[in-house]
């Protein structure tokens, strides 16, 4: 193992965890006059997630139990995303965020939203320090976003805010289109707060055939990876150099090949005279003062949901300053409770000092935590950097293991420990 004078073990910060309340529980954070309108609501609210019910289900709002399953975990801190269903949503507001069939019920919808942000707001206070909580917005009434945006700033949530998507249909104006959105980049750059855009949200509804949701499946990361072009076309980047961008539970491997292809259409649309490239773009290009690559470089970070490791083979490519390993807690799909697994698989013999970065340095450095605060707690649970910089022998990836994409696709035959 390289040189390493730092501590025993690493200081782990999941960049990708989700939570939210207890439906009942978000009442008290709705105004009182819609009171009586929750009370009728969730009368017929009938839990639509199976992992949300029973003991699952509490991973998501227990504070104590959740904060023993990361520690056991390895973990110490966590970014957190919304999980559960907000009052008046139809389902997950993460993944989903239907145009309303009416004012009305766009409203209430934006009321119960805010309700979550006020949950999480106390679900943080009660670990200080040991939780980045993101603040969830809508882009239908942007004054309003924009208000809740400064709100959450002011009230801790040091997440920052979660950027929906504008898939077509949706009736949202597309996040290319600069001037309309512009008002809110002012403010997340003047705050400094990350603007976190995570898979889910920018792909159409599907249909609920299984063949619909595989379809979704395969294509889910695709619609969000848009954004990364949209922002940069919109000038948004180049017009705010400060503003700092997360794409998270997408992959790490899109990046080098994204970065590649975009550099190799703005040297067409910037220099290939004669060209339809050069024709339709070369007067965006030549208003931008960067790459694509070079905006990745100065203002993007990813966030590494169980990273595999050939993805952590392309570091250098995507930046090993721009690497956030989370563990996506509490999903299916989730390392937990294999993470300390997951990161040996990952990230044996890769220098610890680049090690410490991608699986907690980056994020507290985005998010604002303090490592030294976290140091005692990393010394007690935190995975030995020794053991980390150990190949993991097939023998002994833990019994269930697979369910996590960290450990998929591993040559030769896999042999489980019970």
């Amino acid at each position: 193992m390289p040189e390493w004078e730092g501590p025993e073990r690493y200081t782990v910060i999941s960049a990708d965890c989700h939570g939210g309340g207890e439906i009942h529980e978000y009442r008290a954070y709705l105004p009182a006059r819609l009171h009586e309108e929750f009370d009728r609501w969730v009368q017929g609210y009938k839990v639509p997630y199976p992992d949300l019910l029973g003991d699952n289900g509490k991973r998501n709002w227990d504070s104590d139990r959740r904060l023993r399953d990361l520690e056991d975990d390895g973990v110490v801190a966590e970014v957190i995303y919304p999980n559960t269903v907000p009052p008046f949503f139809p389902k997950a507001s993460l993944t989903d965020q239907p145009p309303a069939a009416n004012a009305g019920d766009l409203q209430l919808r934006w009321e119960g939203l805010k309700a979550h942000n006020r949950w999480m707001v106390d679900f943080c206070a009660a670990t200080p320090g040991r939780r980045a909580g993101i603040v969830q917005i809508m882009l239908h009434d942007l004054d309003a976003a924009i208000e809740e945006v400064k709100w959450a700033a002011a009230a801790g949530l040091t997440g920052g805010v979660l950027l929906p998507g504008t898939p077509p249909g949706s009736g949202l104006v597309p996040l290319w289109e600069y001037d309309h959105y512009e008002p809110l980049w002012r403010t997340c750059e003047e705050l400094g707060v990350p603007v976190n855009h995570h898979t889910g949200s920018a792909a159409p509804p599907m249909g609920d055939s299984l063949i619909d949701k595989v379809v979704f499946l395969t294509e889910v990361s695709w619609w969000a990876h848009r954004a990364f072009t949209h922002l940069i076309v919109s000038g948004t980047m180049d017009r705010h150099p400060d503003l700092q961008f997360v794409f998270t539970e997408q992959g790490t491997a899109w990046i080098p090949e994204e970065c590649r292809r975009l550099d190799y259409y703005w040297a067409r649309m910037g220099k290939a005279v004669g060209s339809q490239e050069y024709e339709w773009g070369h007067t965006l290009v030549n208003s931008m003062s960067l790459k694509p690559s070079e905006y990745w470089a100065r203002q993007c970070h990813v966030g590494a949901s169980f990273q595999r490791p050939a993805e952590a083979a392309l570091r250098y490519e995507v930046g090993v300053d721009r690497v956030m390993w989370g563990s996506d807690y509490p999903h299916k799909e989730a390392s937990h409770p294999f993470s300390r697994e997951a990161l040996q698989l990952t990230y044996n013999s890769i220098d610890p000092h680049e090690v410490a970065q991608m699986v907690g340095g980056n994020a507290a450095k985005l998010y604002g935590f303090d490592l030294d605060a976290l140091a005692p707690i990393a010394a007690k649970v935190g995975p030995l950097v020794e053991q980390v910089y150990k190949p993991l022998a097939i023998e002994d990836i833990p019994k269930g293991a697979d369910k996590c994409p960290a450990f998929v696709g591993l040559p030769g035959a896999v042999r489980v420990k019970p």
